[in-house]
């Protein structure tokens, strides 16, 4: 059987986009009975590109997104912007989300909660070593290595400024921790004890693939709010922060 790989998030994404502009141009063309406004056209394209988002089961947030996309765009050639501004969010939104369009994990910072949580899970007396993947911009292994000085804490991060943010921030603590510039997929969880994630639901199930495979026994994965698809978790500790998040702990 031909198995047929499919295709990119962005691609769909913008496939959607020209076909429902597609469309709308069309139906413009070709009647003459409904007269709108460009900016009413508009809108009627995003409503359609946010169906063909639900048809096709973007994430709920692709539907918003489709819906507001087009409409946006005439808005802001109505107030006449500077395009240098669109370069300059360009320019701000790559320096804190990094990669996000290949990774599809946003930045998410872990709450006190989760780190009040942690501090009575990690060992009190024997040396082990904690990986935070996507460290951003290094709040959490700050404040563990502050409360755990038998831990080595490494933190991961990919967008460039939460690691410029957490390498600076490391200078002045008073237990320094590793702070590593890279793709977290390419670190081996083999030398790690504890492996904390705050993802998304995306990549979870490939998270747990790799985890089974270079985790030690008796190693513990944390994921913070996202849990593994057909894993049932060890330990559930609802957390009483901001978003009402839960951390789920699988002892491998």
């Amino acid at each position: 059987m031909i198995k047929f790989k499919r295709p990119h998030f962005l691609i769909v994404a913008l496939l959607i986009q020209l076909i429902s502009l597609l469309v709308i141009v069309c139906l413009v063309k070709i009647q003459t009975i409904i007269e709108l406004s460009l900016f009413e056209w508009s809108v009627a394209q995003g409503f359609l590109a946010s169906l063909l988002a639900y048809c096709l089961r973007m994430p709920k947030w692709w539907m918003l997104i489709h819906l507001l996309f087009m409409p946006m765009i005439i808005v802001t050639l109505a107030i006449d912007i500077s395009p240098l501004w669109f370069l300059f969010f360009f320019i701000c939104l790559t320096l804190i989300y990094g990669k996000t369009y290949k990774t599809r994990v946003p930045l998410y910072l872990s709450s006190q909660q989760v780190n009040a949580t942690l501090e009575s899970w990690l060992p009190k007396g024997e040396r082990f070593s904690f990986v935070d993947l996507g460290s951003g911009c290094g709040g959490l292994i700050t404040r563990l290595a502050k409360t755990h000085e038998n831990g080595l804490f490494h933190g991961i991060e990919a967008a460039p400024l939460p690691f410029l943010i957490s390498k600076l921030r490391n200078l002045f603590a008073s237990f320094p921790c590793k702070i590593s510039w890279g793709d977290f997929w390419k670190q081996d969880f083999s030398q790690y004890d504890v492996v904390y994630a705050y993802l998304s639901p995306i990549p979870m199930e490939t998270l747990w693939r790799k985890a089974s495979k270079e985790m030690r026994p008796g190693s513990l994965l944390i994921s913070n709010t996202f849990e593994i698809p057909g894993v049932n978790p060890d330990e559930c500790i609802p957390l009483n922060d901001f978003s009402n998040s839960t951390l789920y702990l699988w002892k491998l």
